[in-house]
């Protein structure tokens, strides 16, 4: 028989060696392989689709299953066989993809779409909350969903990673879409955005200077035109110069210097964030009566509201509408006018997302270890937790930090 005896330090000593000891791991998470639903939006106004097949491509080489509704990316022209060439499997009925583990959609779900969801899913979508109500939320609610609104998500760097990306293609798009129908083309006055040698250039007026009053600054100095740039940050106009690594007209938000500003401006931006704390409308009507006739008003913030009060939800099928001979846009998804680029801009977010679900191992395991997600969840297993929908429609709230305790 052997024996053994300890050392003064006490480390075990058999014939002068040392023992081999147990080793302690780090246990790692298991990864799952989940079934992601790609359904063909019911909006016939949405023209984006939430993966290319390349981004397919790369989920279905990581072990996951793609299901994808045939003619899901047509608009954007993404067709189904480019799907099936890189592993989607291509499926007629809806209801086969409502039943996947994660359902991945653009607009929000409409109330036949919540009827179809099997419950315990992981819903990733838009949320528009200023277009839904109270008993929206409920029937979310008495499904057993985690939903998570893609423009309340944050990436690593603390930044909403969705609503940056649309915003920049809305800010440029704005620009674009105000050139069109100040011209012959769609019934406008006739002006090119911008003018030429000899002739004044167009005004633009872009309240907001975040990233959408940026990239819509940005095409619109491209272009030629004059701009004029209002937010009610100083901090933000600073920023926004630097950006641009030019100077240009700036100003805080004033009611007097505004109006001033918009009785010669031939193109309005409204690309204002709107929380909570907010005013509700920057640009009041009687603002919108001094403007020329013809000028063009584009409100990118319609989706949460507008912030001129003349604007009213329009769709891409009826974009336009003329109230005190202003022609107004106020087309909610305004990024779906470039279906194409705006699908590969929201692909490119999500992949990296749907990757990191698939090794955490579970929805609720992901959900405790990203901060970043977690915000992006209103609905978690059933249950409201977005404090600010809960006060919007006087629906009890529990705080996702405090509930992941229980999961």
């Amino acid at each position: 028989m052997v024996t053994s005896k300890s050392d003064t330090k006490g480390v075990p000593l058999t014939s002068s060696k040392l023992l081999p000891m147990e080793e302690m791991l780090a246990v790692k998470n298991k990864q799952k392989k989940f079934t992601i639903g790609i359904p063909l939006e019911e909006d016939r106004n949405e023209s984006r689709v939430s993966l290319t097949p390349l981004t397919v491509e790369l989920l279905t080489n990581n072990g996951h299953e793609v299901i994808v509704q045939s003619n899901a990316g047509k608009v954007a022209n993404f067709l189904d066989n480019n799907y099936s060439e890189a592993g989607a499997q291509i499926v007629s009925n809806k209801e086969e993809v409502y039943k996947c583990d994660i359902l991945l959609k653009i607009a929000p779900l409409t109330d036949t779409e919540i009827g179809l969801t099997k419950g315990n899913q992981l819903i990733i979508s838009s949320l528009n909350i200023a277009t839904q109500n109270a008993e929206y939320i409920r029937r979310l609610l008495k499904k057993h969903l985690t939903c998570l609104a893609f423009e309340f998500f944050k990436d690593e760097n603390d930044c909403y990673p969705v609503v940056r990306s649309m915003s920049e293609i809305a800010g440029s798009t704005s620009i674009l879409t105000a050139a069109e129908h100040l011209s012959n083309a769609h019934g406008g006055k006739g002006e090119m955005l911008g003018g030429i040698t000899g002739v004044n250039p167009s005004e633009v007026v872009i309240i907001g200077a975040g990233t959408a009053g940026e990239f819509a600054a940005r095409t619109a100095l491209g272009l030629g035109a004059l701009v004029k740039i209002f937010d009610a940050s100083a901090w933000k106009l600073k920023r926004l110069q630097n950006n641009l690594n030019q100077h240009l007209y700036t100003s805080v938000l004033h009611p007097v210097v505004l109006a001033n500003a918009l009785k010669s401006a031939d193109v309005l931006i409204g690309a204002v964030r709107i929380i909570e704390k907010s005013p509700k409308y920057f640009v009041t009507e009687e603002m919108v009566k001094i403007m020329k006739k013809g000028s063009v008003i584009i409100d990118i913030s319609i989706d949460q509201g507008g912030c001129i009060e003349t604007s009213r939800l329009t769709t891409q099928s009826n974009p336009v509408f003329v109230k005190h001979g202003i022609v107004h846009y106020c087309v909610p998804n305004i990024a779906s006018r470039v279906a194409r680029t705006a699908s590969y801009a929201l692909s490119n977010i999500f992949a990296p997302l749907l990757l990191e679900i698939g090794k955490a191992g579970s929805i609720n395991r992901l959900s405790k270890e990203n901060a970043g997600f977690r915000h992006g969840i209103y609905i978690f297993n059933g249950i409201l937790t977005n404090q600010y929908i809960g006060n919007r429609f006087n629906i009890p709230s529990q705080d996702i930090n405090l509930l992941m305790g229980a999961f």
